[in-house]
């Protein structure tokens, strides 16, 4: 689940909350509430903005790694051939120009 900076000006304070996209903290009670942040005496009314900040991505690093984490990898073999070195279950190994069976089904790796 993504984590998001939400800052309240009357109090200059900064918390982080930890929730679904679809949800959304317009307040400092509600995101008391939701990170259990001491509420102190600031009006639980007070609007909270959410801060824009850089994701931290990490990359893994080899096949065995991206497989684990659910990424494909296709490497050119040959004019119009690509190994997907990251194949699981039924996957086709060699994706072949012109033949949409050999393409991975990306839909049952991606999640939300």
């Amino acid at each position: 689940m993504p984590s998001y900076d939400y800052y309240c000006e009357l109090n200059g304070e900064t918390v982080e909350a930890t929730h679904s996209i679809k949800d959304s903290i317009l307040n400092w009670g509600e995101l008391c509430f939701a990170t259990q942040h001491p509420l102190g005496d600031t009006d639980p009314l007070t609007p909270v903005r959410k801060l824009i900040r850089a994701p931290a991505i990490l990359f893994p690093t080899g096949n065995a790694e991206l497989k684990n984490h659910g990424f494909t990898k296709l490497v050119k073999r040959d004019e119009g051939v690509y190994e997907n070195v990251t194949a699981v279950g039924a996957e086709k190994r060699y994706m072949t120009k012109g033949d949409p069976s050999t393409i991975p089904d990306l839909k049952k790796k991606i999640e939300d």
